[in-house]
Order: C-alpha cells, then sequence, then structure tokens
C-alpha cells in the first residue's frame, strides 16, 4: 500500500491477489447472464451493466483482503484504533466504448475502485479538431480548486488488479474511451468504527 497526498485527502494505490481477482471476475461472468441483477439504476453512471455483489459473497470471498487493504491504509494514516470495517457494498462495473461515470462521491467513511479487465491501447489518444484528448478511459479525482502551487485534479490511469482506496468525500469521475473493449472495474464503500 502506498498512499499519497496529490492535494488534501489521502489516495492509496496497492493490488489485489490473483485469488481476488479471479474469482471475483467468475462471480461477475455468473450473476451477469440475469437481467434482474443490474445495477445500474442505483448509481450515478451512464453505463448500462453494473452488477451488486451479494453481501454473503463479499463476506466469504473478498472481506478479509479488502479489510486488510483497508488496515494498511488506515495505519500509514496512523490510525490504529480502528475497533471494526464493516464493507457496506461492492459492484461491479463493465464499461464499453462512449460510457463514462460522471462526477460524483460515495457513501460510508472509505471507498475504493479496483480494475478487473482493461481494454489494450484504450487510453490511446485520438486527435479532435488538433486537439489530444489525454483522459480516454482514466479516472481523475477532484478537490478543492486550482490556485498557485495547488493541484485540484489527480489523474490516474487504470492498471490491471490496482485497487485505489479514498474517502468517500472525494469526487471523482471515470472518463469514456473510443475503442472497442470492455474495462471492468469494481468498486465498494466501507465504514470505520474507531474505539473511542
Amino acid at each position: 500500500m502506498k498512499n499519497i497526498k496529490p492535494f488534501g485527502p489521502t489516495i492509496g494505490r496497492t493490488r489485489i491477489s490473483n485469488k481476488f481477482f479471479k474469482c471475483l471476475n467468475n462471480e461477475f461472468n455468473e450473476k451477469s447472464k440475469s437481467k434482474k441483477i443490474d445495477y445500474s439504476s442505483k448509481l450515478a453512471s451512464q453505463i448500462k451493466k453494473e452488477l451488486k455483489i451479494s453481501e454473503k459473497f463479499v463476506k466469504i470471498n473478498l472481506e478479509k483482503e479488502l479489510k486488510n487493504h483497508i488496515t494498511k491504509f488506515l495505519n500509514n494514516e496512523k490510525i490504529k484504533n480502528i475497533k471494526e470495517i464493516k464493507i457496506l457494498n461492492l459492484w461491479v462495473v463493465r464499461q464499453f466504448k462512449g460510457e463514462y461515470n460522471p462526477i460524483h462521491y460515495h457513501e460510508g467513511d472509505l471507498s475504493g475502485v479496483g480494475y478487473l479487465t482493461i481494454p489494450k491501447d484504450m487510453t490511446n489518444n485520438k486527435m479532435v479538431k488538433n486537439k489530444k484528448i489525454k483522459t480516454n478511459g482514466t479516472i481523475d479525482f477532484i478537490n478543492g480548486q486550482k490556485g498557485f502551487l495547488s493541484k485540484s485534479i489527480y489523474n490516474v490511469v487504470p492498471k490491471l488488479k490496482e485497487l485505489i482506496i479514498f474517502p468517500n468525500y472525494l469526487l471523482h469521475t471515470a472518463y469514456p474511451f473510443n475503442i472497442n473493449g470492455e474495462r471492468r472495474s469494481f468498486s465498494f464503500n466501507a465504514k470505520i468504527i474507531l474505539k473511542k
């Protein structure tokens, strides 16, 4: 876990295990065959295929690793009086050409996004009226306003198996890309209860 401070709030970057990666991809592939469990209408996205992963599945297969990453993230911030970490929800997003996630924030205390599939050359720039698009398929984290010696946007190019943890209130957006292929990611929200 590497914690960075591109501006006020801290962002953690690490990698999920192969076991976590395969387990979540397999569950998504199995469950996504049913149209009854689409989660898109509950989220901010302009994306057609999103799936909430059941609490039972998360608890049995994913929770331990997520909690370990969250604990490392918090320990790096000198927060060690953790009583409990509750994973509130977890869902998978399938993003295709032209789809995007507008600027939004999450519930809970901490949120995360991890990458399960990334199309080859997703971030390749295409010229639009003599201007390169620098954000194809990337994610921006946004905080405050731009000023002298003050950045307000932190842009991340997604990497396979990368997990990014951030405060729930940190605004972020996932940009569209203009090639064929699927960008599959998962997101979660967590509540942190501290010892008194």
